[in-house]
């Protein structure tokens, strides 16, 4: 395997592949550079020298400036990197996206409901109003495992500390995802939990749930009654019988949303998984499926990328408010916005945010940018969507599955073990970590470094590979009961 690699031709720096000793000479396209210091995988390492002031360009773009002097074999990395990033900016629409062509149609075996849709998982769920009532529904989840059998595939709650002392936007945000999340296309049955004094009353909440399947949906408020605990199995047996009989069939590809986010990233995210994905989202869209891109903060610095893939012009003025109403956010919050990369990002080798954005936006393939949804917005057309969230993972992910995504692809270089409400499929981007983490990692993109493997080899497995989560098989987090949920929060609170 080659010790470093250079992703674009354009490029002044290359990744080391593995850790290269200080010393070591090289030769990487023509160039022959000797490191001036040990490199740590996924660290960059300079293929000229590089003045202070003057650009670092990886991926094909600028990263940051030059802080120093770097002279040729030197290690960049923040030591001796600075951002451009800056605030609010300008951006010009210049149109360019290629055709992606279908393969023949794909199927799944899952659930199709009556709104059209279609889940991938048959849940029963018991989602509560606020937090109050965390602990009564974590013990219903534990009692309401007898359920489970025949259509029923899992009983799951989802404890969460909002729904009442909210405000404003914060309050609108959790109606609109424990709505969305009740009336999900993987649930088939859902009790809604309130306690009955709060702001997000299960009647609020209703509201916000539309047009739903009552047949699928029942509503306890706990002080309405003397037992909420054996009302409650009451309602959750009910919901249970009305689903055993259901079975998986085959439906069509194009039914799929599937949410595409990464964390815990490290420098061979964007060389790796990143792309990996890309591929796959242009396998499900070239198949009239939908795919969606989020953590906006880490589309900064490589916005354009995106911006310049939207269909219209309309499209190109909605990503442009959806970058710089964040970017507005950070300024609110008298936060930098360049302030992003975690220290596990930096130990991977990623220096800045335009570093990760580059690889981050690779999660997008080249196709065009359909749609732009605001936070809590439901997916609405096919394609891929850009959707509005932050960067934490379990926020971002919850917003992906609110979204109507019945599936996470989640690519990490560090290994996490979290779960979203919907299946969270582990994508790593190296063979050590997913050799190491076997209980976390579901694919291994890194295999297109260690096992010779093509990208669009890989991007086939994954597609196969989703298709076969579709159907049924579980995934690491799954077999563990992992699940979870976090709304995003902005303001005040009471």
């Amino acid at each position: 395997m080659a010790e470093l690699l250079r992703i674009t031709p354009k490029d002044n720096v290359a990744v080391a592949l593995s850790v290269i000793e200080e010393g070591v000479t090289i030769e990487v396209d023509g160039i022959t550079v000797t490191t001036l210091t040990s490199i740590p995988a996924g660290h960059k390492v300079a293929l000229e020298d590089i003045p202070q002031g003057e650009k670092v360009i990886k991926y094909g773009f600028p990263i940051g400036y030059a802080k120093s002097d770097v002279k040729k074999g030197g290690h960049i990395h923040v030591q001796n990197l600075h951002t451009l990033l800056s605030g609010e900016l300008e951006y010009e629409y210049h149109p360019t996206f290629p055709t992606v062509e279908a393969k023949e149609p794909a199927t799944f075996m899952g659930y199709p409901r009556k709104d059209g849709r279609v889940g991938v998982r048959n849940e029963l769920r018991i989602l509560p109003t606020v937090g109050c009532v965390n602990d009564i529904v974590r013990e219903l989840e534990k009692d309401a495992q007898s359920l489970v059998g025949g259509g029923v595939e899992v009983v799951n709650a989802f404890p969460h500390p909002y729904g009442c002392s909210q405000m404003g936007d914060d309050q609108e945000n959790t109606r609109q995802i424990l709505a969305n999340l009740a009336t999900h296309p993987n649930v088939g049955g859902v009790l809604v939990l309130g306690l009955g004094c709060e702001n997000s009353s299960a009647a609020i909440v209703e509201q916000y749930m539309g047009d739903y399947d009552k047949s699928r949906v029942r509503f306890l408020v706990c002080q309405n009654v003397e037992d909420e605990h054996a009302e409650a199995m009451k309602l959750l047996k009910e919901l249970a019988d009305n689903m055993r009989d259901e079975v998986r069939v085959p439906c069509p590809a194009s039914k799929l949303v599937i949410g595409l986010k990464c964390g815990g990233s490290d420098g061979f995210s964007g060389i790796t998984a990143n792309p990996v994905i890309g591929g796959f989202s242009d396998l499900l869209v070239a198949q009239g499926g939908t795919t969606i891109l989020t953590e906006v903060p880490e589309m900064f610095g490589a916005e354009t990328i995106l911006m310049d893939r939207c269909e219209t012009e309309d499209m190109f003025r909605k990503t442009v408010k959806l970058i710089n109403d964040f970017k507005r956010y950070f300024e609110e919050h008298h936060q930098t916005i360049y302030e992003n990369p975690s220290p596990g990002n930096k130990a991977g080798g990623i220096s800045t945010l335009e570093d990760k954005a580059l690889g981050c936006t690779q999660k997008s393939g080249f196709a065009p940018v359909k749609d732009v949804l605001a936070y809590g917005e439901q997916v609405k057309n096919p394609g891929l969507n850009l959707l509005s969230a932050p960067g934490n993972d379990l926020v971002a992910s919850t917003a992906l599955a609110a979204a109507g995504a019945q599936i996470v692809l989640f690519s990490t270089g560090r290994g996490t073990p979290f779960a979203s409400p919907v299946p969270t499929v582990k994508i790593s981007t190296n063979t050590p970590l997913a050799t190491r983490k076997h209980g976390w990692i579901d694919f291994n993109a890194g295999q297109l470094l260690s096992d010779g493997k093509s990208l669009p080899e890989l991007s086939q497995d994954l597609m196969d590979y989703v298709l076969a989560v579709s159907s049924g098989k579980l995934t690491c987090s799954e077999e563990r009961g992992f699940h979870d949920l976090a709304i995003f929060k902005t303001g005040v609170t009471l």
